[in-house]
């Protein structure tokens, strides 16, 4: 079959037009990358013990504890209550130390419906406040933390504390609630700047 001179010149021009270079595995570049923050927020919600836990340093390996503690609501207290309470004490928490990032425990399956339920009333109150603070939320399930902490998915709270305290240099183990607050900001500090094929759900 013949070809002329004006398909030939056609031709030529496809072999020399540069070819596009291949396009990365990921779509965009921040696809499973966390962000970096210098000051990360975490929070194990819960009605009566709220445990929140402020890192600085942006990085596991450097990150240094700025506050934790446990936002306490008596027993007889109503749950609406309680839930102001939690509400209030963080968003000062979050005034008084500018976190950027909020790692707040994701829900777990409970055996008992009535726990469940007022289980995610509490963190409705966490996420209401941190969304108020304009913070990025990110939620990370408890093994995923201890595993990132202890080596251990199924560590025992004493566990965590105690590899926490170590982590960031504190003179004692903190408070149990604390200390799992503490431990997610460290998780996720442990994991910005990388690239995962499981990144954290942000909400």
């Amino acid at each position: 079959m013949g070809v002329t001179p004006r398909q030939f010149q056609e031709l030529q021009q496809r072999v020399r037009a540069p070819k596009r270079a291949a396009g990365p595995i990921l779509d965009a570049p921040t696809a499973g990358l966390l962000a970096p923050a210098r000051v990360i927020l975490g929070i194990d919600p819960s009605l009566r013990g709220t445990g929140y836990g402020v890192i600085r340093g942006g990085r596991a390996a450097v990150a240094e504890s700025a506050a934790f503690g446990v936002v306490n609501c008596p027993a007889g207290w109503d749950r609406s209550r309680c839930l102001l309470r939690i509400a209030e004490a963080l968003g000062d928490i979050m005034r008084e130390h500018r976190p950027v990032v909020c790692v707040i425990e994701s829900l777990f399956y409970a055996q008992n419906y009535q726990t469940a339920l007022i289980m995610g009333e509490a963190r409705g109150a966490c996420l209401v406040a941190a969304a108020q603070a304009g913070l990025a939320i990110y939620e990370m399930a408890p093994r995923r933390v201890k595993q990132a902490i202890v080596g251990y998915g199924a560590a025992q709270k004493i566990a965590v504390a105690k590899m926490v305290q170590r982590l960031l240099n504190l003179a004692e183990p903190p408070p149990a609630d604390a200390a799992d607050a503490l431990a997610l900001a460290l998780a996720y500090a442990q994991e910005q700047g990388r690239y995962s094929l499981s990144p954290l759900k942000r909400i």
